[in-house]
């Protein structure tokens, strides 16, 4: 019996940022034919559509195009094995046989109503998150996307998962009052879980791909990046806490982070074994890119300013800094900022639905530890450095993450531009004395 196993890239993006493709796998046999996806993805710069196989150079989240490569084997490898087995017995499948078996190969062969969608969250996190090395971040946002569908649909089932089924959804997250951005980012996780549940064999249909609404204020547009001035980040570089227990070890930490474009979970497992003379390398937690990050005289005095935490016998693990929970550092911040005397007035708009929502509130009420990386994309930007350079430093993959830095600063130089006119009104208010 003739067969062939086939690998394809499908034009729809998983995503509207980062360009990659879905790889499906389709199985031809006795003039029958059966796709579906493999799990894998990748841009189609990448893909070699004569081999059907990835370009060797691939990097993303950890894995090469030589791994991903090995996957797609292993899966013409069982099928060749299956058709052999299906000669042998003189039988030719059906289409329902190669889906079956490929639920089989695809790990799961339960259905879901002896599972339901909250067990299979639970299941898909528990599985990627050992995985990847998820942070407690990115459990929390499948347990509040769980709770969210729990709330709306009790007894949901996969077959409610049309896009009739996914309008209802977000418009229960509207009457809830949440943001646009949150419900755009509340999809955009759900739709991560789908994808797996669609590999498994879960759901056939793919209505959550194509279900994208457009909501207002998501564009970026109307986002306040929140960071702090040159002359604020030494006002609290410089600050005496020394009468504030523990203000001290958390200002280190941000101005650290500030001078570095660390983020938090970067910076909270920083070992000295980390630090080589004048850079730090480092792999990042959220994207797994291995960044070396030269330091410069505040990262240095930073570090060496708190040598006795790093030679202290009860910091067994070697840290480069006493970093407190994410939590904890967010609400010493705002302590931080009202210290300072960070009260400038920000204006933070945002959309409920098609509601335009602004709130004002004073700078150090919208402190938190990722300010610390926007503050040296920031201020580097204005120093002139090269985006292309900052980017090395930051780990950002693409220009277009730049872009809401690249246009405050642009903005600024504007503002700055102004002063020539008063040069010129003060100058003409000579000429005509004279």
């Amino acid at each position: 019996m003739k067969y062939s196993v086939r690998f394809n890239l499908q034009p729809k993006q998983t995503t509207d940022n980062d360009g990659r493709q879905y790889i499906s796998v389709r199985i031809s046999w006795a003039g029958q034919r059966v796709a579906s996806l493999s799990g894998e993805q990748v841009p189609p710069d990448y893909w070699d559509n004569t081999s059907q196989r990835i370009k060797p150079s691939y990097r993303w989240n950890g894995d090469t195009g030589a791994t991903i490569n090995k996957r797609l084997s292993a899966i013409t490898a069982h099928f060749d094995d299956y058709f052999q087995r299906q000669h042998l017995a003189n039988t030719v499948p059906t289409t329902s046989d190669i889906r079956h078996e490929l639920r089989l190969y695809f790990g799961t062969e339960k259905q879901q109503d002896e599972q339901s969608i909250f067990d299979l969250i639970d299941i898909f996190a528990s599985t990627m998150g050992e995985q990847n090395g998820w942070t407690h971040g990115t459990f929390q946002k499948f347990h509040t996307i769980k709770a969210h569908l729990h709330d709306f649909a009790p007894d949901l089932q996969f077959s409610d998962i049309t896009e009739d089924g996914l309008q209802r959804f977000t418009q229960h997250l509207m009457k809830k009052g949440l943001r646009n951005t949150t419900i755009e980012k509340d999809l955009g996780i759900l739709r991560w879980f789908l994808r797996w549940a669609h590999r498994k064999g879960y759901i056939d249909s793919l209505a959550f791909e194509e279900y994208r609404p457009k909501f207002k204020g998501t564009d970026g547009n109307s986002k306040e990046i929140i960071y702090l001035e040159w002359n604020e980040l030494m006002r609290l570089y410089e600050h005496d806490f020394s009468d504030r227990y523990g203000l001290a070890q958390v200002r280190d930490v941000f101005c650290f982070c500030c001078f570095t474009s660390l983020r938090y979970s970067d910076v909270a497992k920083l070992r000295m074994s980390d630090i080589h003379g004048d850079y730090i390398s480092v792999v990042t937690q959220k994207t797994i890119d291995g960044l070396r990050i030269e330091l410069n005289d505040f990262s240095r005095a930073i570090l060496e300013r708190n040598k006795d935490f790093q030679q202290s016998p009860l910091n067994e693990g070697g840290k480069a800094l006493p970093v407190i929970s994410n939590q904890k550092m967010n609400a010493a911040l705002k302590e931080i900022g009202k210290a300072i005397e960070l009260t400038d007035p920000i204006r933070i708009v945002y959309y409920k639905g098609s509601q335009r929502v602004e709130e004002v509130h004073p700078k150090w009420e919208l402190l938190t530890t990722h300010c610390a990386r926007r503050t040296f994309v920031v201020n580097a930007l204005r120093l002139g450095i090269p985006a292309e350079v900052i980017m090395k430093w930051t780990g950002h993959s693409d220009f277009h993450a730049m872009k809401p830095y690249v246009k405050i600063v642009d903005e600024l130089k504007e503002q700055e531009m102004t002063k020539f006119n008063l040069l010129s009104q003060n100058h003409n208010h000579t000429l005509t004395k004279n």
